[in-house]
């Protein structure tokens, strides 16, 4: 909790909009960003997009790139992340991507998560590897994500 209070206040004192795309997390994330009072003046907007076909027709990435890249991918959290700041306008957006299993997919090992974080010109992003149950994966990568979005407003604001 202490550090979304963190992460409120530095948007909030920097009148700072947030968006967020989920995957593997879905909508865990978001629930997170918005666990304490206050959290509309800085939270705009969140999409889960859990399936390939949910990337295409909500945040518009081309069929042909979640072919070529996967949708457990670095590539395809950075496009996310891009796609949402794009659509909302937001200062900032997060995305997650990966497998939080029980099951390998696109030859990709369980606990493989991608994060990405989108701020005007820069986007940046990180591969991480967890164990665990699924909820576990799950939780293991909002709280990475949580802390990578916190790095990034205090780097790019």
């Amino acid at each position: 909790m202490e550090l979304i209070e963190k992460i409120q206040e530095a948007f909030t004192s920097k009148g700072l909009r947030l968006s967020v795309a989920e995957s593997a997390t879905a909508g865990l994330l978001s629930h997170m960003l918005t666990s304490l009072p206050g959290a509309s003046a800085f939270f705009d907007s969140s999409v889960v997009a859990y399936s390939a076909e949910s990337k295409k027709n909500l945040l518009g990435i081309k069929k042909s790139f979640i072919e070529k890249h996967g949708v457990i991918s670095e590539e395809t959290a950075r496009a996310m992340s891009e796609a949402v700041r794009d659509k909302t306008g937001s200062d900032f957006s997060l995305a997650v991507t990966g497998n939080t299993g029980p099951v390998a997919m696109e030859d990709k090992r369980v606990g493989l998560i991608f994060i990405s974080v989108s701020h005007r010109e820069v986007t940046t992003s990180r591969g991480f590897i967890f164990s665990g149950s699924r909820d576990e994966v799950r939780r293991l990568a909002a709280v990475a994500a949580i802390e990578f979005l916190y790095e990034a407003v205090e780097a790019y604001s």
